[in-house]
């Protein structure tokens, strides 16, 4: 007589995690089998009518039944020792190319190449190029940054990130700053379009045809953004969009102004400035880059007044369907990841992030 399988009992839950499993892309497929396999089995099929169905041996859907009541689901996903391709080299030689790459230069060079580690470990570059990849290691690209030295830099950080968290009520916050020196450029020579196969195409080189001066004001609830262009970035310009701001918000509600280092002692505007060396801490840069990304580096203006109706078109575009930016970081993540940026170049240069004390008779910025 037969022997009976054992009953397999699953919960709401585990039964809803499996399903995620196989319904994910990066699954991978030995674990998306197993989870059938318990499926069916906890629907009361036998192992020979899971094995039919799922075109396996009767021997798999009995061990995965098995396994799966003496260790739980965890163990769907466990790999048999002995079992899989053997890796080629053992772990020694991939913590020395992680070394390398994060310790060491090659020889009048700023930074390694897939080629260069290659050489320099004897392996091949799509190997170094698998190490670095798992190690999320990119030796070919860099970032800019620069930690503020503002003596009050934990204060005004504050000020600012609470604005956007807690913003006050019968109030309207606007993030204002100036883009200076927009540059009319246009190419030497027609580029050529895209098409299948082919990206667009512009030449390296240009001819300049002046510069104009972009004031706006990003809107933060709603995401709308004012813009003013200007031949010039003094305060009287900053006064007049201020003028501008006004008749855009009419009425008594206070406009609290996010700035960098502009001031203005109108009643209706309440100014909060964001530390030196901080302007990622101003909404607006956020819109500046949109502007400059999809429509300015790849454009080609014959004059200035050209690059003002493109600034104005875009604008336009945008106040069409506005898009707020939504601030999620707070203070206290801001602090620990600078604190961790601190540490790490005290390390490298002593004394290099203390404040910058002002000399007698200069200006504060």
């Amino acid at each position: 007589m037969p022997r009976s399988a054992p009953v397999v009992s699953l919960g709401i839950g585990d039964q809803e995690e499996i399903q995620g499993w196989l319904s994910a892309h990066g699954t991978p497929q030995q674990v998306a089998l197993r989870g059938r396999i318990v499926l069916a089995a906890a629907e009361g099929l036998s192992d020979s009518a899971i094995a039919r169905q799922l075109q396996v041996n009767r021997h798999t859907v009995i061990l995965w039944r098995q396994r799966f009541l003496q260790e739980g689901k965890e163990s769907l996903w466990e790999v048999a020792p002995g079992r899989g391709r053997k890796p080629t080299y053992g772990p020694e030689k991939i913590q020395a190319v992680v070394k390398a790459t994060l310790q060491s230069k090659p020889k009048g060079m700023t930074q390694w190449s897939c080629r260069s580690m290659a050489k320099n470990q004897g392996l091949s570059k799509s190997t170094v190029n698998n190490i670095w990849h798992s190690y999320n290691l990119k030796p070919h690209r860099v970032k800019t940054f620069k930690l503020s030295r503002d003596p009050k830099f934990l204060e005004k950080l504050t000020d600012v990130v609470g604005l956007y968290l807690n913003p006050p009520e019968k109030a309207l916050v606007l993030c204002v700053d100036e883009k200076s020196q927009i540059q009319a450029l246009d190419r030497t020579q027609p580029g050529l379009p895209m098409k299948k196969g082919r990206c667009g195409t512009m030449t390296h080189d240009y001819k300049r045809h002046g510069t104009t001066t972009l004031f706006a004001a990003l809107e933060v609830l709603q995401g709308r953004v004012i813009g003013e262009c200007y031949e010039r970035h003094r305060h009287q310009e900053f006064l007049k969009f201020l003028r501008r701001l006004e008749e855009e918000f009419p009425g008594d509600v206070p406009l609290h102004l996010v700035m960098d280092n502009y001031g203005t002692r109108h009643p209706r505007f309440v100014s909060h400035f964001v530390p030196t060396s901080s302007s990622w801490l101003n909404l607006i840069e956020r819109w500046f880059a949109e502007l400059t990304s999809k429509r300015v580096r790849r454009g080609s203006f014959f004059s200035v007044d050209d690059l003002k109706s493109a600034i104005r078109d875009f604008l336009n575009a945008w106040n069409e369907e506005p898009k707020p930016f939504v601030w999620t970081a707070t203070v206290e993540s801001i602090q620990a990841k600078l604190s961790r940026c601190r540490q790490t170049l005290e390390q490298i240069q002593p004394g290099c992030t203390k404040p910058r004390t002002r000399k007698r008779g200069e200006s504060a910025v």
